[in-house]
């Protein structure tokens, strides 16, 4: 009995082993991609993953777009440029801003890219976007890289810089500004001095940003472990290729107020003290006036006919010395 116990719980186990092992295949199979939209849109002729346009100002250069439809049923797409107001997205003329498609055919569409005459010189990119049917949003952008001849300036600046403390940390902001006429990838370099030397040195490296010609972007760099008590000037370098190159300087002065609020307090205190004791010092002690007007201790004069005597007597309490008394006569002729 006890053997075929055994047997029994050992092929229970290997059961469910067997369970297991074919089920967790299917628990860990990725979920399908989404099913592809059945055509496709891409330059024609040769293999490329985008448009190449190079002419002056003032022309005009076409190419073709080539959408295939390799399913069983007609396809109609939508053609549109996409792009910043003065760029070849802007300037995208189709031969036919839809098309359709029969089934297992590729056709052509032919489009113009007319450059104004007023236009700068330098990089002027764009898409194309090709909308159709398949799930909800199936489209594809195809860049239109457009480069308008003449003298190519690039430019960057760094603009609006700012430091915040943010908990134990330091958030520096600031925004890059591409003010030439190419396409610029920037790198930036941070370094922040103190009173007593250098606190932070983060050398040049390359930013997620490709800056359009006129574009702008606001960016945040932190600064983990920024100094509880200092002076700082934080410091911004940007660079590109071209020779674009520009920093900029914000200042950052770290004061914790547990620190300071007692030398605050400290300040205010004795410059109020300071204060009524120069008040006291500009008023007279009301005790020490006599019911007449009197303050003990004065001198008093009399004169008639040119002849005058003056005495006096007088009492006072002096902190130093104790009670002092005196007596003080005279005569004298006056002219």
């Amino acid at each position: 009995m006890p053997f075929r116990t055994r047997a029994a719980v050992t092929v229970a186990a290997v059961a469910a082993a067997a369970v297991l092992l074919n089920s967790a295949p299917a628990a860990a199979r990725p979920a399908a991609a989404p099913a592809a939209p059945g055509w496709s849109a891409a330059p024609s002729g040769a293999d490329r993953a985008y448009f190449y346009l190079e002419g002056a100002p003032g022309t005009a250069m076409t190419d073709r777009l080539a959408v295939g439809n390799p399913s069983d049923r007609a396809v109609t797409v939508r053609l549109r440029g996409d792009g910043a107001r003065d760029g070849a997205g802007a300037w995208l003329l189709f031969g036919a801003a839809e098309v359709t498609v029969p089934p297992r055919t590729r056709a052509t569409v032919p489009f113009t890219v007319t450059v104004p005459r007023d236009a700068s010189s330098g990089d002027h990119p764009g898409t194309i976007v090709a909308t159709g049917p398949g799930a909800p949003g199936a489209r594809f952008r195809v860049p239109v890289r457009l480069r308008v001849t003449g003298p190519a300036l690039s430019a960057l600046t760094v603009e609006r810089v700012s430091v915040r403390r943010r908990g134990s940390a330091a958030v520096i902001r600031y925004t890059l500004v591409n003010r030439g006429n190419t396409v610029l990838r920037p790198r930036l370099a941070v370094r922040a001095d103190g009173l007593f030397g250098p606190l932070l040195r983060r050398p040049g490296r390359a930013l997620p940003v490709t800056l359009l010609p006129g574009a702008q972007v606001d960016r945040t760099e932190t600064w983990p472990d920024p100094p509880a008590l200092d002076a700082v000037d934080v410091r911004l370098t940007a660079t590109a290729a071209g020779g674009a190159h520009d920093a900029a300087t914000a200042g950052y002065t770290a004061v914790p107020w547990g620190a300071a609020a007692p030398a605050l307090l400290l300040a205010a205190g004795g410059g109020w003290a300071v204060v009524r004791r120069r008040r006291r010092a500009g008023r007279a002690d009301p005790a020490a006036v006599g019911p007449d007007g009197e303050v003990p201790g004065a001198v008093t004069e009399a004169a008639d006919a040119g002849t005058g005597a003056n005495s006096g007597t007088g009492t006072g309490t002096c902190a130093r010395t104790g009670t002092r008394t005196g007596t003080r006569t005279g005569s004298g002729v006056r002219a």
